[in-house]
């Protein structure tokens, strides 16, 4: 199935892109529009978009809304993970941020919610995945984006997400496990 991917996160479209292989992922349309990220739970976030996705194009569509949350902070950043340090920050100045603000093996878990839309019958349905670890000392490792550098896992106690194959990163990843779960959805629709 080829399906429009809600989003202007190349990070996220180059991971999705992978983690739902047999599906093709086409980029969103420059000219569309997607709605703000304004809803209170990753989950709100990502049927909003995958719906203004599918509507504007006519096809079924996916959106991914995911973030970092931190236990020692209520579950912060949560759905702001990705503005953590301001509207305009980058993934450098919000990590800084959460090394600041949360003590060294603090427990974080990371949440990806994905949504799929299609427009055509009507069809929603929504996954979620989940990866357990704590907080790093300092970012280590120069392979994925955001907290990454500093998201040791449960699984790689010795590694930070940073430092992880793209297939070891897959395969224990919030978005890799709601990935899946979408992938073995979509094959009994």
């Amino acid at each position: 199935m080829r399906l429009i991917l809600a989003t202007r996160n190349v990070h996220k479209a180059r991971e999705l892109a992978a983690l739902m292989t047999p599906h093709a992922i086409d980029a969103l349309p420059p000219e569309i529009e997607l709605p703000p990220e304004t809803q209170k739970t990753f989950a709100e976030n990502a049927m909003t978009k995958a719906r203004a996705a599918a509507r504007a194009t006519g096809r079924a569509a996916i959106a991914d809304d995911s973030g970092i949350a931190a236990e020692a902070l209520g579950g912060a950043p949560g759905v702001y993970s990705a503005r953590y340090a301001g509207e305009d920050a980058t993934d450098e100045e919000n990590l800084d941020k959460l090394l600041r603000e949360a003590s060294v093996g603090s427990a974080l878990a990371y949440v990806c919610a994905l949504a799929f839309v299609d427009p055509v019958d009507g069809t929603e349905h929504l996954v979620e995945g989940r990866c357990e670890g704590t907080l790093a000392a300092r970012p280590r490792g120069s392979g994925g984006f955001g907290y990454d550098p500093a998201f040791v896992p449960l699984e790689h106690t010795d590694r930070t997400m940073a430092e992880l194959s793209d297939d070891e990163k897959g395969a224990i990843s919030h978005r890799g496990r709601a990935a899946r779960e979408l992938r073995a959805w979509l094959a009994g629709r």
